[in-house]
């Protein structure tokens, strides 16, 4: 895990990544995204609907990434990266079973000049949570950012038993003021003055910085509700093991009324970008 150690600043506030959505070269929203790492490779995850569209926002040709300069901490550096091949078809790779899972990861063809602050799903924790423990979702809510493209930090409870998977899918649901434009962030413990955690050995005190990754936060169960889903790390390395790029067209299946709302934010104005 590589750190940030030079002005104080917290490394998972570079490690998401603001994402723009351009369809024919012009913007069509905003979204959140993050690098893993695996086999000498960096993938791009974010959610399946991003890349596909909703019925709101059409599926974007290009996306954008804010990527951090390498060596110029605070500065970023705007990269394309094309979501479709010559052929038309899909470049990002999707679930191998249930394609329709909302979560997605691209190959990054770009890796010059710029600087990863990657998270890892393949991690082995003894960390345990709970119910109603806290979780941070560190994305681009509205499109806003943290000043430059630094993440905003939304804070959430667990709602859900996190060992269980809530209505049959590999997530569990988070109770936290989420908004559009922060689909495809990471949802993280993170405490930078540590601080006391339970682990299998029963309770721990760290005093560094703690920080878990949890899964990938997708949408609300519904537009009236806090609710929202949060993708278990399984689901990554599955995708990213079996490397089944998506298919040339395919209907969102996943029965989830929040896909609707498009956890995205939607903006036709330049300026945002």
């Amino acid at each position: 895990m590589r750190n940030v150690n030079n002005i104080g600043i917290s490394r998972p506030s570079v490690a998401s990544l603001y994402l723009h959505l351009l369809r024919s070269g012009k913007p069509i929203g905003t979204a959140t995204g993050f690098v893993v790492e695996h086999e000498s490779r960096r993938l791009l995850i974010t959610n399946r609907h991003v890349m596909r569209g909703t019925d709101k926002v059409p599926p974007p040709e290009t996306i954008r990434i804010m990527h951090n300069r390498a060596g110029q901490l605070g500065t970023w550096l705007a990269t394309p990266e094309a979501l479709y091949d010559d052929q038309g078809f899909p470049l990002w790779l999707e679930h191998p079973e249930h394609p329709e899972w909302d979560v997605v990861a691209l190959p990054l063809k770009t890796n010059q000049g710029l600087d990863f602050y990657p998270h890892d799903p393949w991690e082995k924790s003894d960390m345990v949570v709970s119910v109603t423990d806290p979780l941070s979702i560190v994305g681009y809510p509205f499109g806003v950012t943290g000043g430059g493209f630094f993440g905003v930090f939304t804070r959430g409870f667990i709602a859900t038993e996190p060992l269980l998977d809530w209505n049959g899918l590999p997530v569990f649901l988070i109770d936290s003021r989420t908004r559009s434009g922060q689909s495809g962030s990471p949802v993280i413990d993170f405490s930078p003055h540590g601080g006391m955690r339970h682990s299998a050995n029963g309770l721990t005190i760290g005093t560094g910085t703690i920080e878990h990754f949890f899964g990938v936060y997708s949408s609300r169960i519904n537009a009236q509700s806090d609710l929202g889903l949060v993708w278990k790390p399984k689901i990554i390395r599955e995708i990213v093991e079996a490397e089944v790029r998506g298919a040339l067209s395919a209907e969102l299946v996943l029965d989830v009324s929040a896909l609707d709302t498009g956890e995205f934010a939607q903006t036709h104005d330049p300026s945002v970008y």
